[in-house]
């Protein structure tokens, strides 16, 4: 699910703890959406990447 969601393949990242951090980044946005009641992570993705409000809306920073 979250390796298509997020194109982790394409992915250029690959050496030191980049791939980690990335991981945890992706990680953290999965649980903030599953948080807030999403049960499909990329129709919510596709919402929240439509307006850059939503996102901050999403962690309470607005």
């Amino acid at each position: 699910m979250s390796t298509l969601t997020y194109d982790e393949d394409r992915s250029q990242i690959r050496t030191g703890t980049g791939p980690q951090v990335m991981a945890a980044l992706r990680n953290a946005a999965i649980g903030a959406l599953r948080i807030t009641g999403a049960t499909n992570i990329a129709a919510a993705n596709r919402h929240h990447a439509r307006d850059s409000t939503r996102p901050l809306a999403l962690l309470g920073i607005t």
